[in-house]
């Protein structure tokens, strides 16, 4: 090799590694990079945000095409030198090319560029939005990125490179409590995420009010019957049921019942007034429910379950009070659901969903067909419990304190002493 030969191959290895380096950067702050990030950015009106969203929203575009380039860079970078240190050393060049490709080429090309691109994200993903914009949408590198992803899709079938990553709820749930951690958002803001994400994974059994709890009046019963049941129970809607109650046949309004007094037709029964009552699966997503009684202008739905008998039934009311929590009035008389008592127990209300009473307990109690921390303990006795009956259950004792008939009320719960063991 000349000496003009050379330098001119030294020259495209500096060229290789910087071209490298770059690359490098640009694939590190562009895969860090968020949409949400990106979206502000260019609220900003940050130069090259506009280009940077293009990339961020379509990462497949520009991945493999800078994972190419990236890899050409390096293996042509790592044969020149080769060849140089072969030409100049002979046998030994091999150790002394393998020696500079590790340290100086990682060093120059992987380490300071990536490294400098974590601990200034936003700078370099503006820096290299326009180059990487431009790089991708080159015909040639386009063609070839087309047809590895073609090979690709071959070899592992499915549409994961045609779709891209995407976030998980878990990944959500996690950023909104690192932002909690800086102090971003509020401690309400962030459990409102939360409570948002999870609505849309949850289903109107878990919502509903149960069928021991409904109020409802036979079809049968007069205009001011019904009235007085009204008044006492303070619902605005009632159920109404013509042979028991999994025969629901629609629902009152108290401003019929008055409207219907007001005309003198208090004896008259229910039925005359009552409206079509609408129905929803036990398993029906509160999400969807909500976005059904808000287009069909309706506060109230009965839920059935699988053998279309009457499961509950749930309001507008509770699809928004999973979202934002418990909406008392001045008229409701609430017992508490979670009540700390002396020596670290707790007593909570039998109704509390499992999944609840493990965040609060930090625990990790077991969920399968039941909801409810009622449903909990009567899985794991098998039978109709006394009141003051316990069972242990992973670690911690539960106390049904209060048992109405077949129905649990309340339960208190407390840590089981672990022995200490042989060791200690």
């Amino acid at each position: 090799m000349t000496g003009s030969g050379q330098a001119l191959s030294i020259a495209a290895i500096v060229a290789l590694v910087v071209l490298a380096a770059f690359l490098a950067m640009a694939e590190t702050s562009l895969t860090r990079m968020n949409r949400v990030r990106a979206l502000s950015l260019e609220e900003e009106e940050r130069r090259g945000a506009g280009r940077l969203v293009r990339l961020v929203n379509h990462p497949e575009r520009w991945l493999t095409p800078v994972l190419l380039l990236l890899l050409a860079c390096h293996l042509v970078a790592a044969t020149l030198v080769g060849v140089i240190a072969e030409h100049r050393f002979g046998a030994r060049g091999v150790v002394i090319a393998t020696v500079f490709e590790i340290v100086v080429i990682f060093v120059l090309g992987e380490a300071i560029p990536k490294t400098y691109a974590v601990q200034h994200p936003d700078r370099a993903a503006l820096v290299t939005a326009t180059p990487i914009e431009f790089i991708v949408r080159f015909p040639p590198i386009q063609w070839i990125a087309r047809a590895l992803i073609g090979l690709a899709n071959v070899i592992i079938p499915g549409k994961g490179l045609k779709q891209g990553p995407f976030v998980s709820e878990e990944e959500l749930l996690a950023m909104a409590d690192v932002a909690l951690e800086e102090e971003v958002i509020e401690r309400e803001e962030r459990a409102l995420i939360h409570s948002i994400i999870e609505f849309g994974d949850t289903v109107a059994r878990e919502v509903m009010v149960p069928r021991t709890d409904m109020v409802a009046v036979e079809a049968r019963a007069s205009v001011i019957d019904v009235m007085e049941v009204a008044i006492a129970a303070g619902y605005s809607r009632i159920p109404v049921y013509e042979q028991g109650i999994d025969d629901i046949a629609g629902v009152v309004y108290t401003k019929d019942i008055m409207r219907s007094l007001s005309e003198d037709h208090g004896g008259q029964p229910v039925r005359s007034i009552m409206r079509t009552a609408h129905f929803v699966p036990e398993t029906k997503r509160v999400a969807e429910l909500l976005k059904e009684m808000q287009e069909g202008k309706f506060h109230l739905a009965m839920v059935v379950d699988e053998y279309g008998g009457t499961a509950g039934l749930v309001t507008l009311e509770d699809l928004i009070e999973e979202l934002v929590g418990e909406i008392v009035d001045e008229y409701d008389v609430e017992e508490p659901t979670v009540e700390p008592m002396p020596g670290g127990d707790v007593r909570v209300n039998a109704r509390m969903p499992v999944d609840e009473l493990n965040e609060l307990l930090d625990a990790d109690l077991p969920e399968g067909d039941w909801d409810t921390v009622g449903g909990l303990v009567y899985d794991k006795l098998g039978h109709v419990p006394t009141e003051g009956e316990t069972v242990e259950i992973d670690g911690y004792k539960m106390r049904a304190e209060k048992v109405q008939g077949r129905r649990i009320g309340r339960v208190r719960i407390s840590k089981v002493a672990t022995p200490p063991s042989d060791e200690e």
